[in-house]
């Protein structure tokens, strides 16, 4: 299977695979995943094994070209040819039709292998089908989106510009060839400078928000002038009987109206009108019919063809992934949006928009309406006993999940808005139940009290998401015979709602007697279930999870043994599948904290400062435990290995196993660390895939294995609940275990937090650009997010410390405001909640301008919301700040200071809180200050014409927007012209600016495993040095990934990314660069234009369109990247250090030397900021540096700078270290040539010109670019050359240095020392700035 569908990639994906790579740099540095940096190795292109499986087709056509040809795989099925026809071009008006192979009909759903006699080369005949009502409105839908005559669509849950992609805008590319990447024009660096992208950019100016959206396009070539459902439809039943399926009417560039029959043997012009209905066929010569609509549109309308090809062309000219529909993943909605989006002209009439619901759905609506919990459950249920299988199912639940995640949240923003009437209308709001859609939703609140000794709705919020956590990692275990609800958690207005497949019995009424579910605690831990069949199940969970199973205690105080928490419940349904529900406690609670911060364990009390922590569902994260897992498992190795030494008495004690034991543990594959102090070497990652030859040659191999089948660590997530054990043997079980939780919290402050901090200092890990990769960073270490505070306040007191404290800080604030944002809202209606926003914004963000912004509020429309909640017009921003820091001191147990409002970023802030509250704002120059408004300011802004903001940048700004009937502040009565329009103008935010809120959408969708499984064997073959193995098994894993997930998802940019690093690596730059960008465009629209792995995307892109001598375009997208950092972080990033060496070198390609300087400056000012002025980081910069100055001329500088790279070499590594000596040896000859030049200065003023000859080795320094940090140029390598024509100068640095200053005598000399080291003094301090990457 693997090399077939390899070859399969290698010959659809990469056709100019094959071609000779062009020569690249000698060294580049790439920015990963974990911001570490990995260097390219060199390799030469191999050519790989022909195809086997992989062939044409013919397709037999009934109309022109009458036959194509298709390249498939035998592994393919039916419907993925059928698929491939219907998306080329010559072909795609053909959209219901089967194929027949040797005049036999073939079934759509079986793989081509299966087709009797199919052989390479075999044809198959296309046949025209009848449509049905159902496939005559997809045929039209999908006409119409062929055709462009799709107006753009109204999205509630996506938001404006979902999806959306700036990689055409910022690195234009025409493909593998890279035409346009190396052509030098204007529009190969994007909106920039043709030959840099880097001219006059200022590293520390603000940052551009106009950089995050996409710049307004010409409008796409009209092919008609509209296309949609009659008046007529539907037919009439006597007329659905003779075929009748729609009418449609149709409008042609021309002008010229007709109503068009859908008939079961295609469609044709009939001869009804707008006023009479006769939908019987026109007679000739007036007759058209065609069975594809689009074949009779381009029949009635001569300029169609035309129009149609220039709507292609302009197509074509982007990737297609950009206008690819994503259907496996949620797309990214952009935090900023265009103006243009928000303006009156941008909303088009389209009344077939209208009619999409109808064509979706048919005319009773009822396609749509599925059965999910069935659906779901049954695709669990499918075999996986073969790969092909397990691929099969797993695609589909990623497809049944997705579907089920846009559904839910479709109608979780209807419940928010009150739109779907509740199932218990005389409950409290919060208790109110609904279904919609066959989805039951319910708001995350304690509506019924269950959680009012957890902290109630607080505990019930954060019960909500741990459930979703929960039920994710339960269907990524995919226990065989346990169904899992689907479920998704949705915050929106405010509101937390919770979103469930209706499983089967569960609203069923129980006999008297009977418990409301099967297993598990029934109300509360008062009642507890204890059904025997859930224990196989349930223990395969605990198991896999490391739950301790461990006895329960009811009210009556009889014992119950349970395999999970007493808050998992098992429900028998009444479809006879066994469903576990409430995963919001699979760890056990954070005692440590609670203790601390909530009283003690048991008894809930307030803190000794007063504010007690809001809530008690403080769980332990399952990373935490896993790490704590292998930490006592490495331990309990070193034990067994340390005995079986003591125990062996004869000589071979010295073949014992050293290093790391691969195990095997409840089917998963454990690594345990050796005692590395006592000379136990860590081996190969998995010792299961490669025998290493001394282990073969070991006779003792049974004496030096370890049996960890004794081990075992499980933790009780019910110790610290309240529960009551009742005898002597049960209290010293239970003690024990609470012993272990304790353990385990000990393991987080003392062992998990140091080792964070130290990979951070060291720059093992990548330092994280902005709130949500910190967060990221933090759940992978087994961090809860309230251990925030904790983090700012051991950071570290130096530049990387400060960084990380202030990220800290900021995420803390803007999360705080999220909750205070949320009071206001939650009781607020909809259409109030942009005037809430903005004056909330205002008064956090907007008090430089405006130290007492006013909120709006109409007082008219008020009135119809009499039990509404108004408070955000009470609010200033002396209460926000206040509410703010009180929420940050609950929830992270931090203390702003008093003055932490002066010290926050408001672009990065404002960034942080829309992403966090779904808000797509306007994109325009915020101002913050006074200064900034005033600079911007323009006297001509009038009302009525609504120009209330100045231009900047040629963009007109929208801050206050006009005078509105009606509305005013709520302090007064509405002012006059200039009173509102200074008042309006004096604000940062408005009503306006918010131009929409989305859902945010928490799923519980598992990975695929078997995608999964490839993926992490190729990159384990990649460690250990077996590239072609790995190569073959990261391709297997792609084309899993690519039919499991579909090419547009997140999981999938990450294998293009990985697999773009190995062909770089093999020398395969197109294959590489090509995948390279489909990494950056997939994370743009899945993960979002401005997210962390997009940015570290463009810079790996920009590296290698740089390594396949494409440093126009890798220019421009390090300026993008370069842009985006600074509004995700801001200036002076601590792992920015190599992306400016390596901008500074691509100006060296373009000969920009003097640009090139002036990067390597900023570079070093960094260093020496982050890292120390005597650092190894900054003395490797400082010769970078020197070198670059001597290619911009100035030679003195360049001694200076390496003498200072030399004195910090020599007392950090000292004399003898290879970086020493080449710095010595490069400041020798730099001072040589500095003096030669010096001596030429001061003869030609004393008009005593004579030759000077100078040293060619330095004078070679000016012939070619620098390289890429960490690589020195081959002949200057070299310790000697045989064109030298002088010695060096015997005086010692100081007096050379004194003389190129102007004073000193240079008469005395004598034959200089020969130096035989040929080390670069850049490779380990590149090594050390490589991980700031």
């Amino acid at each position: 299977m693997g090399e077939q569908k390899n070859e399969d990639i290698i010959k659809d994906t990469f056709p100019q695979y094959k071609q000779e790579p062009q020569d690249a740099p000698a060294e580049i540095h790439h920015i990963t995943q974990n911001g570490l940096v990995s260097k390219t190795a060199d390799g030469s292109p191999k050519e790989e094994p022909g195809p086997e499986n992989v062939f044409q087709v013919t397709i037999k056509l009934p109309h022109k070209p009458y036959e194509i040809q298709i390249t498939v795989s035998t592994q393919e099925q039916i419907q993925d040819l059928r698929q491939s026809i219907m998306e080329s071009p010559g072909t795609f008006q053909y959209s219901c039709f089967h194929l027949e192979h040797k005049g036999v009909r073939v079934n759509d759903f079986v793989e081509l292998s299966e087709v009797k006699g199919f052989t390479a080369g075999s044809e198959f005949n296309l046949v025209e089908d009848p449509y049905t009502e159902k496939e005559a409105r997809m045929h039209l839908i999908r006409i119409r989106e062929i055709i462009g005559a799709t107006s753009e669509r109204v999205d509630s849950v996506h938001g404006i510009a979902a999806g959306l992609s700036l990689h055409d805008t910022f690195c234009p590319w025409d493909g593998p060839e890279g035409k346009s990447a190396s052509n030098g024009t204007a529009q190969s660096a994007g909106s920039y400078d043709a030959g840099n992208a880097l001219a006059g950019y200022d590293l520390d100016g603000p940052p551009n928000l106009q950089s995050l959206t996409s710049p307004q396009q010409e409008p796409s070539s009209k092919t008609i002038k509209s296309l949609g459902v009659s008046a007529w439809n539907p037919p009439p039943p006597y007329l659905r009987q003779q075929g009748h399926l729609l009418y449609l009417q149709l409008t042609t560039n021309e002008g010229e109206h007709f109503q068009i029959t859908s008939h079961v043997t295609g469609f044709y012009v009939s001869k009804s009108s707008n006023s009479k209905f006769d939908p019987f066929p026109r007679p000739s010569p007036k007759n058209a019919f065609a069975h594809s609509l689009f074949s009779l549109i381009s029949i009635l309308s001569p300029s169609f063809n035309k129009a149609f090809g220039t709507l292609l062309e302009a197509n074509n000219k982007r990737d297609p992934l950009v206008n690819f529909q994503l259907t496996n993943a949620i797309p990214a909605s952009p935090w900023l949006v265009t103006e243009a989006s928000t303006s009156l002209s941008h909303h088009q009439s389209d009344l077939t928009r209208t009619q999409e619901a109808h064509l979706m759905s048919g005319i009773e609506g009822n396609e749509t309406m599925r059965d999910w919990n069935e659906e779901i459950q049954s695709t669990k249920e499918l075999p996986r006993a073969t790969v092909q299988e397990r691929v099969f199912r797993e695609r589909l639940i990623s497809k049944i999940f997705a579907e089920f995640t846009d559904a839910a949240a479709r109608g979780a923003t209807l419940v928010a808005r009150c739109e779907v009437a509740p199932l218990n209308p005389t409950e409290a709001e919060d208790a109110q139940i609904f279904v919609y859609n066959n989805i039951f939703y319910s708001f995350g609140a304690d509506g019924v009290g269950t959680f009012t000794s957890e902290g109630g709705d607080e505990a019930a919020r954060v019960a909500v998401g741990k459930d979703a956590m929960g039920v994710k990692a339960v269907n990524q275990l995919d226990v065989a015979g346990l169904a899992t609800a689907g479920t998704i958690v949705v915050d929106y207005l405010g509101k937390r709602i919770v979103a469930q497949s209706i499983v089967p019995g569960i609203f069923k009424q129980r006999e008297p007697g009977e418990h409301q579910v099967d297993y598990g605690g029934v109300e509360g831990r008062d009642v507890v279930a204890d059904n025997e069949t859930f224990v196989p199940y349930f223990s395969q969970v605990s198991k896999a999870l490391k739950v301790k199973p461990h006895p329960v205690w009811d009210k009556e105080k009889k014992r119950h043994d349970l395999e999970g928490s007493v808050e998992t419940k098992g429900l028998l349904g009444t479809d006879g599948r066994k469903y576990i529900l409430d995963l919001y406690r699979l760890t056990p609670l954070d005692v440590s904290w609670l203790e601390q911060h909530c009283g003690d364990a048991v008894d809930v009390k307030n803190d000794s400062n007063g504010a007690k922590y809001p809530h008690r569902m403080a769980v332990l994260r399952p990373e935490l435990v896993e790490s704590y897992w292998r930490l006592k498992m490495s331990s309990y190795v070193k034990e067994q290995v340390e005995s079986k030494r003591k125990a062996i008495k004869n000589g071979s004690a010295s073949q014992i196993l050293q290093g790391t034991e691969r195990t095997i543990v409840n089917g998963e594959k454990h690594e345990e660390a050796g005692d590395l102090s006592n000379g136990i070497e860590e081996q190969d990652p998995d010792l299961s895939l490669v025998t290493k030859p001394e282990e073969v040659s070991r006779p003792d191999d049974d004496q030096e294995r370890v049996d960890i089948s004794a081990f075992s660590l499980a933790l009780n997530p019910d110790v610290f609940c309240g529960q009551e054990p009742q005898t002597d043997e049960e209290r010293e079980e239970w003690t024990k275990d609470e012993q272990q939780v304790r353990a385990v919290c000990d393991h987080l402050h003392h062992t998990v937090f140091p080792e964070l901090l130290n990979d951070l200092r060291e720059g093992e890990v990548g330092f994280p650009m902005d709130g949500f990769s910190l967060s990221r960073l933090l759940h992978k270490r087994g961090i809860n997010i309230r251990y925030l505070g904790k983090l700012a306040h051991i950071a570290d007191k130096d530049a990387r410390g400060d960084a990380l404290k202030a990220m800290a800080i900021q995420e803390m604030i803007s999360r705080a405001f999220k909750h205070v944002t949320y009071r206001y809202l939650r009781k607020l209606p909809s259409m109030f909640t942009t005037n809430c926003l903005a004056h909330l914004l205002n008064c956090l963000l907007g008090t430089g301008l405006n130290s007492a912004p006013k909120a709006s509020l109409d007082e008219d429309l008020k009135i119809f919301y009499p039990e509404a909640d108004f408070t955000y017009t009470k609010a200033s921003p002396q209460s926000i700040i206040s509410d703010i820091k009180a929420q940050v001191q609950l929830r992270y147990r931090y203390v702003l200071d008093d003055q932490w409002t002066q010290d926050i970023k408001h672009i990065q802030l404002l960034r942080s809180v829309s992403l966090k509250l779904g808000l797509q704002l306007v994109a325009r120059d915020y101002h913050f200050d006074t200064e900034s408004y005033s600079q911007d300011a323009q006297p001509n802004a009038t009302v009525n014409g609504k120009d209330l903001h100045p231009a900047v940048n040629g963009h007109v700004q929208t801050n206050g927007g006009s005078k509105k009937k009606k509305k005013h502040t709520v302090d007064g009565p509405l002012p006059s012209t200039n009173e509102s329009l200074s008042a309006n103008r004096r604000a940062t935010f408005c009503s306006d600016d918010i131009a929409n809120i989305i859902p945010l959408i928490k799923d519980s969708c598992p990975k695929s495993t078997v995608a999964e499984e490839a993926l992490e064997a190729g990159k384990i073959s990649v460690m250990q040095n077996q590239k072609e193995i790995g190569q073959e098994l990261l391709l297997e894993s792609l084309t899993l990934h690519e039919q499991i997930y579909g090419i547009l998802h997140p999981e999938v940019a990450r294998v293009y990314h990985q697999l773009a690093m190995l062909y770089f690596q093999l020398d395969e730059k197109a294959a590489a660069i090509e995948l390279a960008h489909k990494a950056v465009i997939i994370s743009e629209r899945t993960l979002g234009v401005d997210a962390s792995e997009t940015i570290l995307s463009y810079l790996n892109l920009a590296l290698f369109e740089h390594g396949n001598r494409n440093t126009v375009i890798a220019v421009s997208c390090v300026r993008h990247a370069l842009e985006l950092w600074k509004i995700v972080y801001g200036p002076k990033h601590p792992d920015c250090m190599t992306t400016l060496n390596n901008a500074a070198v691509m100006l060296q390609q373009l000969q920009k030397y003097h640009d090139s300087r002036i990067w390597f400056e900023k570079s070093l000012s960094i260093s020496e900021e982050i890292s120390g002025n005597s650092s190894v980081n900054t003395a490797t910069l400082l010769f970078q540096l020197a070198q670059a100055l001597v290619l911009d001329g100035d030679h003195k500088g360049a001694v200076h700078r390496m003498k200072e790279a030399y004195s910090i070499f020599l007392a950090k590594l000292g004399p003898e270290d290879v970086n020493t000596k080449e710095s010595e040896k490069w400041l020798e000859q730099l001072t040589q040539n500095a003096v030669s030049m010096a001596k030429h200065a001061k003869d030609v003023q004393a008009r005593r010109i004579r030759r000077v000859l100078f040293n060619p080795r330095a004078a070679h320094l000016g012939a070619r670019p620098q390289p890429q940090a960490g690589q020195l140029p081959a002949n200057i390598v070299n310790g000697s050359d045989s064109r030298t024509t002088g010695g060096l100068d015997s005086r010692s640095i100081d007096e050379l240095m004194k003389f190129i200053e102007g004073g000193g005598d240079i008469s005395k000399s004598t034959s200089p020392k020969k130096r035989n080291a040929r080390g670069n003094p850049r490779r380990r301090g590149g090594a050390s700035i490589g991980s700031n990457a």
